[in-house]
């Protein structure tokens, strides 16, 4: 029985690729008492495994933490297998604003101490005494209150390409680390302000709210369903969204955007820039804003000395990472002397630039495209290729790719076909179509439509 990935990221993605359906983004959580997680665990893999339900999971005899990757056709039954559970029925699943298919490349699903690092001792207070939960026109209207103390419960680099307007954004690394931090900075005002909070999708001050009340504090509120649900909400309601930026997520995507306002900088040149990426040295792996340009010019690196490692032979690279605590055993926060300009902590509302249209956030997966068929015969003389369309449609002026193990990856525009025989500008399912092909195409070979 597979309790486990087979597959490599990259070998998950050409399957997604083949298979040419829209995938979903989405999160969930649930604070219950699971007397046996790792049978939970284990019986949550093997149905979502059959559904082809990709992502990262948590579960603690607290409950469960999830942000996934569905296919749209397996919604309702992905659902099916939560709502299996008493705890889960009727539960609250935050679609993402923007989806990618590639937002999640693995199925993992771990047993851990807690669903949520906080660094809390649960009993030392009641975690079901929480705050009071607002809907985003709610949010909108207590925020407008003087007596309103707005605190974001996220961390520095998810602060800093977005938050809302007047917040407090603390400098911090980890959730655990605000706790103290907020309740020091606040304690003046436990008896006669309103506390409001938020996080991305509500997790964090579930608990949060909980421990404030316990600290003393009278007013306690929380961003039902986070900053994903509101920016749901905002959309549906045609309401005024008092978040500005970017929403950072902890997927491929990095960030979905939510206002076209960008609130933060390129670290390395100080451009007006909300796209974070991780340095391409496995030994480094550090989580920065890059720009265009930058990225270009350093080739996702954070550095010269980090750029110079990549060039080093693989062996060398290796070598130097030896015995170190690197690559993806650690989750590098964003903060070195080598950014120059990076601000966290206190940040200003102030937009520094429009957002231009969305452009492609992944980072390995450099060409979108769908499966449309495969080759069945190449002309020598005539350099034509027949290809079997077996899903979609082709049209003429489609980018396309044809891709196999010798042929590699081979791009042209379409200007030309034959259509069962016959020149035609559109091929559907089942069609056989021929076309000039100037270079060979082998019968391992199959067709893809590049998406822009």
């Amino acid at each position: 029985m597979q309790l486990y990935n087979t597959l490599s990221a990259e070998e998950r993605a050409q399957l997604i690729d083949e298979a040419g359906k829209q995938r979903l983004t989405l999160s969930f959580y649930a604070y219950a008492k699971i007397q046996d997680p790792k049978k939970f665990r284990d019986d949550l893999f093997i149905e979502w495994n059959k559904l082809d339900a990709l992502g990262r999971t948590y579960v603690a005899k607290e409950g469960i933490n999830a942000q996934m990757s569905v296919p749209a056709e397996n919604f309702e039954a992905f659902r099916e297998t939560l709502e299996a559970y008493d705890f889960m029925r009727g539960i609250r699943l935050n679609v993402a604003v923007e989806h990618n298919d590639h937002s999640f490349l693995k199925l993992t699903v771990k047993v851990r101490d807690k669903i949520v690092a906080d660094g809390l001792n649960d009993e030392t207070f009641d975690v079901t005494n929480i705050g009071v939960h607002l809907k985003a026109k709610e949010f909108n209207q207590i925020l407008e209150d003087p007596n309103t103390i707005v605190v974001d419960f996220r961390n520095h680099y998810e602060s800093e390409i977005g938050h809302f307007k007047g917040a407090i954004t603390p400098d911090v690394e980890t959730f655990r680390e605000s706790l103290p931090i907020i309740n020091e900075q606040l304690k003046d005002f436990k008896e006669d302000k309103n506390l409001v909070m938020y996080c991305t999708g509500g997790i964090r001050c579930e608990k949060a709210s909980a421990y404030f009340k316990h600290q003393g504090f009278k007013n306690v509120f929380q961003l039902e369903g986070g900053i994903i649900n509101y920016a749901k909400q905002i959309k549906e309601e045609n309401l005024e969204s008092k978040f500005i930026g970017k929403n950072f997520v902890f997927d491929h995507r990095l960030g979905e955007r939510i206002t076209d306002d960008i609130v933060s900088q390129c670290h390395q040149c100080g451009k007006p820039c909300d796209n974070h990426t991780n340095c391409l040295n496995d030994g480094c792996h550090l989580l920065f804003i890059q720009c265009d340009e930058c990225k270009a010019a350093m080739e996702n690196c954070c550095s010269t000395e980090c750029l110079e490692i990549t060039h080093l032979p693989l062996a060398e690279q290796v070598k130097l990472r030896r015995g170190k605590q690197v690559g993806n055993k650690v989750f590098r926060k964003g903060k070195s002397e080598n950014l120059k300009f990076k601000h966290s902590g206190e940040l200003s509302d102030r937009p520094l630039a429009v957002a231009e249209k969305t452009k492609d956030i992944r980072q390995k997966i450099k060409v979108k495209k769908v499966l449309l068929g495969k080759a069945e015969h190449y002309y020598v003389k005539a350099q034509v290729g027949l290809f079997v369309i077996e899903n979609q449609e082709l049209n003429i002026g489609d980018s396309i790719l044809v891709s196999g193990p010798t042929t590699g990856n081979q791009e042209l525009v379409l200007e030309k076909m034959f259509v069962n025989g016959t020149e035609n500008s559109s091929a559907k399912v089942g069609d056989k179509v021929t076309f000039e092909v100037p270079f060979r195409v082998r019968l391992s070979d199959k067709l893809f439509k590049i998406i822009n």
